[in-house]
């Protein structure tokens, strides 16, 4: 057996990499989803240490100095996002097959202390349904889909720095394909 590793998930803004991954949390109990530290606050139905440990900025701050993290990030210029190092050592440790999902700068600095790891690239079906998705969702103001759709253009250019790219056309094939790519055995639906 395969001492398991860790998975990274990327990909652009808008890609589903979070419905991808709710998808896998749901139906593969076999892997271990990392939970992410934010300074964001809860959105609603969000719950903490569940879907992020959610931490004031002073917290972050301590974490970034201590070196506790795998990767951090600043996203869209306001909210910093980091991966605890202890939580996914502590998985993988266990034998569990540990997925993260983040974003591309984040899988750069994890390919930096951790090369080692699978790295996996989410990429829409197509352009037009990625901006379908952006702006379908309702959550941003018009600069800020206009801000995501440009960074979206410099995230899909980043898809060789992958090792596999998953294209994310039906969420329970992509999350079946992915699942595969992480050394576990998909459902047969």
């Amino acid at each position: 057996m395969n001492q398991p590793r860790l998975t990274v998930l990327a990909g652009p803004t808008a890609v589903g990499k979070g419905t991808v991954s709710t998808y896998i949390r749901d139906n593969y109990p076999e892997v271990e989803l990392s939970v992410s530290a934010t300074t964001r606050p809860p959105r609603p139905g969000e719950v903490d240490g569940v879907h992020y440990h959610f931490v004031s900025s002073e917290e972050f701050d301590a974490l970034v100095e201590d070196g506790q993290l795998l990767e951090w990030a600043v996203v869209h210029g306001r909210n910093r996002y980091g991966t605890l190092r202890r939580t996914v050592n502590a998985a993988m440790a266990a034998g569990k097959a540990v997925l993260l999902e983040i974003d591309l700068q984040g899988a750069r600095q994890v390919k930096k202390s951790m090369p080692e790891a699978n790295f996996v690239f989410l990429a829409p079906p197509t352009w037009e349904e990625m901006v379908r998705r952006l702006i379908g969702r309702g959550t941003e103001t018009p600069e800020e889909q206009q801000q995501r759709l440009e960074t979206a253009k410099l995230e899909l250019a980043a898809e060789s720095e992958f090792d596999h790219t998953v294209i994310n056309d039906d969420v329970q094939r992509a999350a079946d394909e992915l699942v595969s790519l992480m050394g576990l055995t998909a459902h047969s639906h």
